[in-house]
């Protein structure tokens, strides 16, 4: 739903997006669709390292190709493309930032600071500046100048050693998530961190430097599996579709595929042993608790799964959510947008013809903004320099020659 600006809960604050890639454009994203202007700085002629990574490739009217994977992340900004490695290109994303609220930057450590444009000289310049950083191991630390990409974060965080089947099932070892989520969660941390320090500085007055790291983000994001191994001092290993705490929480095979049962609580459990047609497993001592079955997690699990293989997907779904049990199939994704509830919901969305996922933020009130969709390289380049810096239309002609602007 396209609404105005001033609807929207970030109208007024302004960004200015250094960032490329993911984890950094997820975090401007977030906040384009709570109504925030960005502006997003790149490279002249060839942008975001994402607008060249596909196929596939969405085809505008006008034949125009951009990846999906750009689009996915770049929703609901400006395009202005400035070569920052240039001292005047620099000179002028110096005076888009003293009017900003907030700026995102993801370089390596000490790039911006060659650059003049780390946090100590911007804050000089506008105290105000909320100035966020992500980078792989954070700015301080033994790492602090590796670079940092998620799928070597995912294997270095411990997340991979949890993720797939055990060595006695599987010759696959370690697996990695299908998504970037350290480059996600990342993005979504520095989100909250960036609208609290919009809070605080209501207080202060005075903004603030944000410091990142997509490998303190998975450490912090194991979540259960970080604090069984805080509490009992040994590792968690990998359970493939299995849970760690909770039994039985997994896939189970039936006559033509896999359901998820997600037993949550002991009253769940006898609810799903009724209607798996062996009543008798609910009140066997050895599965009374869910302390008990997790203790006896493969014996109970043998005896499930032998009840289950008789029957289709869709019968156990039909049978399961009657009995009250918490299920579910494994969708593949043109399934998932194909479901009445993601349909319901309003999750794909269309911006200006282009098809997307909508932000899953529901207000009662106010209205995520989709105005704009993930824009061209550049395209928005004379109308910003000509508003927020007031450059008239030679002087940005004279750059533009030069290479400085594109």
């Amino acid at each position: 739903m396209s609404v105005a600006a001033n609807e929207a809960p970030l109208a007024g604050i302004k960004v200015l997006d250094l960032s490329r890639v993911l984890a950094g454009p997820w975090a401007s994203q977030t906040l384009a669709d709570l109504g925030a202007d960005v502006i997003k700085i790149e490279r002249p002629g060839v942008g975001d390292d994402t607008r060249s990574w596909g196929p596939p490739w969405h085809t505008d009217a006008q034949g125009d190709q951009l990846s999906a994977y750009f689009m996915a992340a770049n929703r609901g900004k400006r395009s202005v493309a400035i070569d920052m490695a240039t001292t005047e290109g620099q000179a002028l994303v110096r005076r888009l930032a003293q009017g900003s609220d907030v700026l995102i930057e993801n370089f390596k450590v000490g790039d911006m600071q060659r650059r003049g444009l780390d946090y100590a000289s911007l804050q000089a310049l506008n105290p105000r500046l909320i100035y966020c950083s992500l980078t792989g191991f954070g700015q301080t630390g033994p790492y602090r100048e590796r670079a940092g990409y998620d799928f070597m974060i995912q294997g270095m965080s411990g997340l991979m050693s949890i993720t797939g089947e055990p060595d006695d099932k599987s010759s696959d070892g370690p697996q990695k998530v299908g998504v970037a989520v350290a480059d996600v969660l990342t993005g979504l941390y520095a989100t909250i961190a960036i609208l609290a320090a919009i809070q605080e500085r209501h207080h202060s007055g005075l903004g603030q430097s944000i410091d990142m790291s997509l490998y303190d983000v998975m450490a912090a994001s194991l979540a259960n599996q970080a604090a069984n191994y805080l509490v009992s001092g040994v590792a968690p290993g990998r359970l493939g579709n299995a849970h760690p705490n909770v039994v039985p929480y997994q896939t189970f095979a039936t006559l033509d595929g896999h359901v998820i049962v997600a037993v949550g609580n002991d009253s769940q459990f006898r609810k799903l042993c009724s209607a798996i047609g062996n009543p008798q497993l609910g009140e066997n001592p050895l599965y009374m608790s869910n302390s008990l079955r997790v203790l006896h997690r493969e014996a109970l699990v043998v005896e499930i799964q032998a009840c289950m293989t008789d029957r289709t997907l869709d019968q156990w779904l039909t049978i399961l959510e009657a009995a009250g049990v918490p299920c579910g199939p494994i969708n593949t994704i043109d399934r998932l947008f194909s479901d009445p509830q993601i349909i319901e919901r309003g999750t794909q969305i269309d911006v200006d013809g282009m098809p997307l996922v909508a932000n899953p933020i529901k207000y009662s009130r106010s209205e995520m903004d989709y105005q704009i969709k993930p824009p061209k390289l550049g395209v928005d380049t004379d109308v910003v320099l000509q508003t927020a810096l007031a450059l008239d239309q030679a002087t940005i002609d004279q750059l533009r020659g030069k290479g400085i602007v594109g």
